[in-house]
Formats: C-alpha cells, sequence, structure tokens
C-alpha cells in the first residue's frame, strides 16, 4: 500500500475511533519467562521477546506484585504505562538446519530510535472502560497449526510482508513466503469485550470476547480498549534464498517450534499507574500514525533515547546468539 492509501488509513481511524493511542516500547528483556502461562516456572518452555515496565518477573502474582509500585522504569514512552506485553521470538532455520534468533527493529512510522520492542496500541470506537488492577490476559494459541482453526477461535493476527515501511495490505495468516524486503510486520489484536467481573481466568482467555458486530455478547457485557501490538521483525539479513530451505518452504520458525505460523499470540497484563488509561481514553487522544507524537496532553511521556534505558537483566541463564542446533528449551519443531 503505497504512502496515499495509508493517510486514508490514518483519517479512516481517527474518524471511526474514539482514541487511536499509538506509542513505542523499547526492548525490555529477550528470554525464557511466562508469568502467566508458566508461573513460576524458570525458565518458561519457549522463548519471549518482553516490553514495558521492568517489573516483569517469573511469577508476577497479582495480589503480591503491583507493576505501577513494583516498577522503576518503563521501556514504554508513556511513562504512567508500566503494563508487560509479550510475544514469542521469530527464528531463522537455513538449509543446513542451524538456527538464528531474529531481532526485532523499530517501527520506521516515528521509531526508528526505538531499540527494538513494538508499537502498542489502544484503540476504541467509542465509550471505552480502562483495565482494572491486576488485569491480564492472553490471545491465540500456540497449538494451532492450520488455518482453519486460528480463523474460527481468533480474529486480528496476521503478517505482512514489507516492501517497504509503508507497506499495509496482503496481510497472511502464515508466515510470508517469499523474501521480505524490508522484513516482516507481526499484529496482534485482543478482544474488546471484558465479563466485568474478573480480571483473568484459568485459560487467561474466556474472560474477555469478541463482539457480535459492534455490540458486546450479553455475556461479556463491558467494552474495553483494543489492545494492539505491531512487531516489526528484521528479517532483512535472512532474504538469500540460497540459505532457505532446498525444498523452497519459507524458513521463518516461531520459538515455541510452530513454523506455519498459525500458532501466533500474545500476552498482555496491565500496569498503568491510576487513572492514566482512562483518561487517555476519555480524552479520546489520537495519535500521529507516522511520527512519534502520541498526541494526548493527559499522558507524561518520555523520548524513545529514555525508554531505550528501560531494560531488564535476564534471569535465565542461556546462549541466543549466533547459529544455534535446536531453539532454546529444546523446543521440537512442527
Amino acid at each position: 500500500m503505497q504512502l496515499r492509501n495509508l493517510v486514508l488509513l490514518a483519517a479512516a481511524a481517527s474518524v471511526d475511533a474514539a482514541a487511536t493511542l499509538r506509542f513505542s516500547c523499547s526492548q525490555l528483556v529477550v528470554e525464557r519467562l511466562d508469568p502467566l502461562v508458566n508461573p513460576g516456572e524458570n525458565p518458561s518452555p519457549h522463548l519471549h521477546q518482553v516490553v514495558g515496565g521492568n517489573a516483569f518477573n517469573v511469577s508476577m502474582d497479582p495480589k503480591v506484585h503491583d507493576l505501577p509500585t513494583t516498577a522503576t522504569c518503563t521501556s514504554c514512552t508513556p511513562i504512567e504505562d508500566f503494563s508487560n506485553y509479550w510475544t514469542a521470538v521469530l527464528f531463522f532455520k537455513a538449509r543446513n538446519g542451524t538456527l538464528h534468533r531474529v531481532n526485532t527493529f523499530g517501527n520506521e512510522l516515528g521509531f526508528t530510535g526505538a531499540n527494538g520492542g513494538q508499537t502498542v496500541y489502544y484503540l476504541t470506537s467509542g465509550k471505552a472502560t480502562a483495565f482494572k488492577p491486576g488485569f491480564r490476559m492472553t490471545v491465540g494459541d500456540p497449538n494451532i497449526r492450520t488455518a482453519e482453526e486460528l480463523n474460527r477461535r481468533y480474529k486480528y493476527m496476521d503478517f505482512t510482508c514489507l516492501a517497504s515501511s509503508m507497506t499495509r495490505g496482503g496481510q497472511t495468516t502464515y508466515f510470508p513466503k517469499q523474501p521480505c524486503a524490508a522484513g516482516i510486520m507481526v499484529s496482534i489484536r485482543f478482544p474488546t469485550c471484558w465479563d466485568g467481573v474478573n480480571v483473568d481466568s484459568p485459560d487467561h482467555q474466556s474472560h474477555v470476547a469478541y463482539p457480535n458486530g459492534n455490540a458486546c455478547p450479553s455475556t461479556h457485557p463491558v467494552t474495553i480498549p483494543q489492545v494492539f501490538y505491531e512487531t516489526y521483525w528484521d528479517t532483512r539479513p535472512f532474504n538469500n534464498k540460497a540459505e532457505w530451505p532446498a525444498d523452497g518452504s519459507q524458513p521463518f520458525v516461531w520459538s515455541f517450534g510452530d513454523q506455519t505460523g498459525y500458532g501466533i499470540h500474545g500476552d498482555y497484563v496491565f500496569g498503568w499507574k491510576g487513572d492514566a488509561l482512562q483518561r487517555a481514553l476519555d480524552a479520546n487522544c489520537n495519535s500521529d500514525l507516522f511520527a512519534n507524537k502520541i498526541n494526548c496532553p493527559t499522558l507524561q511521556v518520555q523520548t524513545l533515547e529514555q525508554a531505550n534505558k528501560c531494560v531488564k537483566p535476564k534471569t535465565v541463564t542461556e546462549n541466543l546468539d549466533g547459529w544455534l542446533t535446536e531453539l532454546p528449551g529444546g523446543m521440537p519443531i512442527s
């Protein structure tokens, strides 16, 4: 999609959404911890890339671990956002079977100076209720390996093969099958309806739901903002097809062993300070979609350079760099 069409898309977003909050979150840490799905396990089964507040840890029990009061910095530009946002990590599998971790890079539409991480959005189409302390959720399922199951259970999770930083459109629910000149963008959107009672559920998903058309179902009547991640993966160093599998198949695999892409998933733990997120939603803040301009006077922000300084030391000691003979944790590829 060329610049003109992207401008039209931005205009449509500002018309249709009461709030379009967009900002950068630099890389906080890359390690095998997952306090939602595998609380207390050190290490967890597969590798994640994490952004947000530096209170991220192995358990994050909301009864004893309040993010806004525990964190001392955030890798996101709004300084009142100590939430944590994380996804699996992308790997390149070479023709000889060895694997190399793919790095993230800053969104070139305004966030080039970010040290990797991802772009985070909070979107609404009207009045929405901010999340409550302790709220957390996941979307997607790492066990999915077919388009049919992914499309039946989830919405709005896809891959964009970037011809340039301006590319929008041509999304797929599977890994791109050809080299992508400007990298691969992965988009993950969470449901927008909440049951109004539970800040979590045993599967971390049942307390939220997708709307029926424009209305939330009676089981989940409370409208919440749509949390949306864009992660830019720097696949450019791996565009030489002579290094791709000999059978011509695409070479990328998620850190949990998925080489189809259908197991795409994301995790979210709310950690905004006080009423900061509700203020931003009520103010109908509409961020610039092309620049580092959050356009939300009610929020305090820091520079990308300041956000880059918030990092968390790894608690899991293992080699994640260079060419590996297996995925971290020995995850089988399927």
